[in-house]
């Protein structure tokens, strides 16, 4: 028999949870529900409040960001000759700008002019029967660039007949 029995506790001493395993096995406070935000996931069950409650906004929940190529890939958005003759058109001549959108033949053809991004036949034709025109915007650019090229070579010649 050994004179002085070596106690427990000078052979646990540098072991972080003194033989009781799991660090909160000892505490006698039950489960704490993990640490930080966990629970809070989109199947959540404790701590789901808590995660709406701290995100105002409603960003915390739901998909955001990343969407694939194709999926943003659009036509132009398209407008009928009716509700451009019911919602622009009020005198005759007039000129009406609509960038970025593509014109479709439902409806009667007026007599106005039309900048669009694209059109289809049917609509060409019902504007060139009423006396209108529909000019597409690649079309329209050339144009004002001509415009601007005959304005300034114009005043170009003012200069010259003045010597």
């Amino acid at each position: 028999m050994k004179v002085k029995k070596r106690k427990k506790n000078s052979r646990i001493r540098g072991a972080r949870t003194c033989g009781w395993g799991f660090r909160q096995k000892h505490k006698g406070h039950g489960n704490k529900g993990g640490v930080g935000m966990a629970g809070s996931g989109k199947k959540a069950d404790h701590k789901k409040q808590k995660a709406r409650s701290m995100d105002p906004k409603g960003k915390y929940f739901g998909r955001s960001g990343l969407t694939s190529r194709k999926s943003k890939k659009k036509g132009p958005k398209a407008i009928n000759l009716k509700d451009i003759r019911d919602n622009f058109f009020s005198k005759e001549g007039e000129t009406i700008e609509l960038k970025g959108l593509r014109i479709l033949g439902s409806g009667e053809g007026f007599s106005a002019k039309v900048i669009a991004k694209s059109a289809t036949k049917s609509a060409i034709e019902k504007m060139k029967k009423a006396g209108g025109e529909i000019i597409l915007e690649e079309k329209a650019k050339n144009l004002r660039k001509d415009s601007k090229k005959e304005g300034s070579n114009s005043e170009k010649n003012k200069g010259t007949d003045k010597l």
